[in-house]
């Protein structure tokens, strides 16, 4: 995997990286932690497939800049229309989401130097700063995103190094909640932890020039990264702060808050690191964002800063308190747009190629298909169906 592919492997794992590794230790400790990482790792698997069904919808009509050019092409005007309103009420969420939690350190971080900032201020002033980035281009994200992604994961290597000796096993095997139904309903904040399937187009038109299979591993990779990095944080949390404290948490601040008085000598490594994957959360999900308006309306760069970035922050201004709900509504929209789409995607795809005939089907090279068959396709759609129930049940 050369350079280019191991910085969009990275952008893929920095826009699941941030929000989530917030969240998921606030959510699943009371659950126990072998019910929340049975629940992960099942949730892992069905959206790093429906990325992988994406992957292969996104190949097959010739690598659309974003999910609008890719909507178009397999489902028609009307499957375009659905898409592309499910998109933007998804990646307005998150942008909220990461707009709030962002805002909230920075104004930590300002206030703690003694120069008075408001709330409001700190969102503005990071929303703004973090836009230019992003209208930067693709190649701008992937090299910030590739430094700052080093930078964090030792970060966090040395966090967990430094906590690790702290852990008690009495909190790790604490289970406050066994109510499997209040579990389930869990899904929607580890779902949207692994988020990650709006960068899928745009890094596919980035790295043009790469294989079929270079693709697949580059999704595979970064879907593996956050994995890994939230069952450590899961249990290295978890075994430092017992479930009542890790339930009143409504907030980021909160958490390191707690965390900086246990650990202070590391208080300033935590701050970083949970600053670096917002921001990377923030540049994946913003860069999905910026290039479909890009492809929609047509407009230059400058405008589409603008209209790329209004609402969401007008949106997180309005809902400053309201981090863990954020995740909760993106969750229930990223259902039906990371799963139920990416499926239809390609079952219209699979159809046009079985229809094509053997004279044209011997001239066309063949293209990327996600394993498993139509036992895979199903089992996607009963997962979606399973999503679905436990968000609204």
């Amino acid at each position: 995997m050369n350079t280019k592919l191991l910085g969009s492997s990275f952008i893929i794992a920095g826009t699941a990286l941030g929000a989530g590794m917030l969240a998921i230790p606030m959510v699943l400790a009371q659950f126990g932690l072998v019910s929340g990482t049975l629940l992960m790792l099942l949730i892992w698997l069905g959206t790093t497939y429906a990325a992988l069904l994406l992957l292969e919808s996104s190949i097959k009509a010739g690598g659309g800049f974003s999910m609008n050019t890719i909507a178009k092409q397999t489902l028609g005007k009307s499957g375009q229309l659905v898409t592309n309103g499910l998109l933007y009420a998804l990646l307005i969420c998150l942008l909220m989401a990461y707009i709030i939690g962002a805002g909230d350190l920075l104004h930590k971080l300002i206030t703690s130097f003694n120069v008075p900032i408001s709330m409001t201020q700190s969102q503005v002033l990071f929303t703004l700063a973090a836009g230019l980035i992003v209208a930067a281009g693709t190649s701008t994200i992937d090299k910030i995103n590739r430094a700052m992604f080093s930078v964090m994961i030792v970060l966090l290597a040395f966090s967990l190094v430094y906590m690790a000796p702290s852990i008690s096993f009495d909190n790790l095997q604490q289970i406050t909640n066994s109510n499997r139904s209040d579990l389930i309903k869990t899904s929607s904040i580890l779902f949207t932890s692994f988020g990650f399937m709006v960068v899928i187009p745009s890094l596919v038109n980035y790295n043009d020039g790469a294989n079929h299979k270079q693709l697949r591993n580059m999704v595979i990779v970064g879907s593996l990264i956050p994995l890994f990095c939230y069952l450590i944080w899961l249990y290295v949390v978890v075994g430092n702060l017992n479930t009542d404290q890790l339930s009143q948490f409504t907030n980021v601040s909160d958490l390191l808050a707690v965390l900086s008085a246990k650990y202070g000598h590391i208080s300033s490594v935590l701050s970083i690191f949970t600053g670096l994957a917002l921001l990377t959360s923030f540049l994946g999900v913003a860069m999905a964002l910026f290039d479909q308006n890009l492809d929609t309306f047509k407009q230059n760069r400058v405008v589409t800063y603008c209209i790329s970035f209004v609402l969401p922050l007008l949106g997180a201004l309005f809902a400053a308190n309201h981090f863990l709900a954020a995740l909760n509504y993106a969750g229930f929209i990223l259902v039906f747009l990371a799963i139920f789409i990416p499926l239809a995607m390609t079952i219209k795809v699979r159809g046009n190629q079985n229809t094509l005939s053997n004279d044209e089907a011997q001239g066309t090279e063949v293209a990327y298909q996600a394993e498993g068959g139509v036992l895979a396709l199903i089992l996607t759609f009963a997962f979606g169906c399973f999503l679905l129930s436990a968000q609204i049940s």
